[in-house]
């Protein structure tokens, strides 16, 4: 057996080589990654990509009918509301997905079971919202998951 760093002869009983002391044998194996330890980190800039994207819309109905803006005649009232409240339900969506993102992002102990409701209410909004839903739901659901997040949010 021969050291990897400088060459000498090694003898089958030695730990360290007696030329540089580079320990002797097999390289200890880097320790694994956990199932969501990748994971997580991208979860996070997902849910802020989203949330960013649900501001447009809310933003802009709010811009549009928040203001009282008078509607053609034979529309209801009732739609100037309907309007303004979708506005508010992204805008509070969003709102609620960016905190979630940041959370993830700093390992926040909480930022896993806001981030599962929240997946779990975007598994209707077709086609982003149900795949982030998907998605967060299989990295962030399992009980193994739940114990690694729980430590990583520890050493964080």
């Amino acid at each position: 057996m021969f050291c990897d760093r400088c060459g000498a002869n090694l003898p089958e009983s030695a730990q360290f080589c007696p030329s540089c002391g580079k320990l002797a044998g097999t390289v200890p194996m880097a320790p694994a990654q956990g199932r969501i330890a990748g994971h997580v980190r991208l979860l996070g800039i997902f849910w802020l990509a989203l949330s960013g994207f649900r501001l447009i819309p809310g933003a802009a109905l709010l811009a549009i009918f928040g203001r009282g803006i008078d509607f053609p005649p034979g529309v209801p009232d009732f739609v100037h509301g309907i309007l303004t409240s979708l506005g508010w339900l992204f805008v509070a969506s969003a709102a609620v997905g960016l905190i979630a993102g940041w959370g993830l992002l700093q390992r926040e102990t909480w930022a896993r079971v806001l981030a599962l409701i929240m997946g779990v209410l975007a598994l209707p909004d077709m086609p982003f919202g149900t795949a982030l839903g998907i998605y967060t739901l299989w990295v962030l659901l399992p009980a193994k998951s739940e114990q690694e997040y729980r430590e990583a949010s520890r050493v964080v």
